[in-house]
């Protein structure tokens, strides 16, 4: 299968050191697609303390970008993987990287997941990875959570689980170049520049349709706004596993926007 392309996504982080850090221990495992969503400090990544922390990695620094919605950091992206520190009661399957990762990269996640089919296996030959951590007091809110494919949680000490922002990200780092060593990817392999017409549609796409649907499910009636409830996230989760193509979700958008001209239709009866 051809290997994916890696991105690391840092949202809302508030230390510059941290950045610095972050690129260092990205660099050291031969990654360099780096991109910050909304940062405390615009200028982090010129910031001194972000330079002197890389410690010989501010070529990730000068590639890296700062974005202000967590759509624009995902663009391109197919698959998600949030970080978090427990497990949620409601999202994404928990995992540790080093498990997820064999089941990703052996293309075992819908057998897993009771979703199998040969068009899945077909788009899980064609990945974009996203790895997501979230600020360093808060961590990834549930709605980030939400939009992810899985949770990697990191084993760690039962009684004491807390990892500063860099060492998470050195550690999964570490697990997702060790897979992709073992299939032959080396140190920080890309994928090529093509992608076939079937690959699947990518994070900012997925979202865009669904902030569509959720206009048409207003319209109408079935989702009511005051009360949504968890109806959205779990249509999240549905696409996820799905992962339509683009075309798959032209067909989608189209039927949102046939719901929504029926509501307008009959008003004006």
């Amino acid at each position: 299968m051809p290997l994916p392309r890696t991105r690391f996504v840092l949202i809302e982080t508030s230390h510059a050191g941290n950045v610095g850090a972050v690129a260092r221990a990205m660099k050291v495992m031969g990654f360099d697609d780096l991109v910050l969503v909304r940062p405390r400090w615009p200028d982090v990544l010129g910031r001194a303390e972000a330079r002197e922390r890389a410690s010989g990695a501010t070529d990730v620094l000068a590639r890296a970008r700062c974005v202000a919605t967590l759509d624009e950091a995902l663009e391109g992206m197919t698959h998600l993987c949030a970080t978090v520190m427990t497990p949620r009661d409601f999202g994404p399957p928990t995992r540790s990287p080093r498990a997820h990762f064999k089941l990703l990269l052996n293309q075992e996640l819908p057998a897993l997941d009771g979703q199998a089919s040969e068009a899945d296996f077909v788009q899980k030959s064609e990945l974009a990875v996203a790895l997501l951590f979230g600020s360093e007091r808060y961590g990834m809110t549930n709605e980030d959570v939400y939009r992810c494919h899985v949770a990697l949680s990191i084993p760690t000490n039962p009684t004491y689980g807390s990892l500063n922002i860099a060492a998470a990200v050195q550690l999964i780092a570490y697990d997702w170049c060790q897979a992709l060593a073992a299939h032959g990817g080396g140190w920080g392999a890309q994928a090529p520049a093509g992608v076939p017409d079937h690959a699947p549609a990518d994070a900012a796409q997925l979202g865009a349709m669904l902030a569509h649907w959720q206009q048409a499910l207003v319209a109408v009636g079935f989702l009511d706004p005051a009360a949504p409830k968890k109806l959205m996230p779990r249509l999240q989760q549905l696409f996820n596993r799905a992962q339509p193509s683009v075309e798959e979700l032209h067909i989608l958008r189209g039927i949102a926007r046939a719901m929504q001209d029926a509501v307008v239709g009959g008003r004006n009866r």
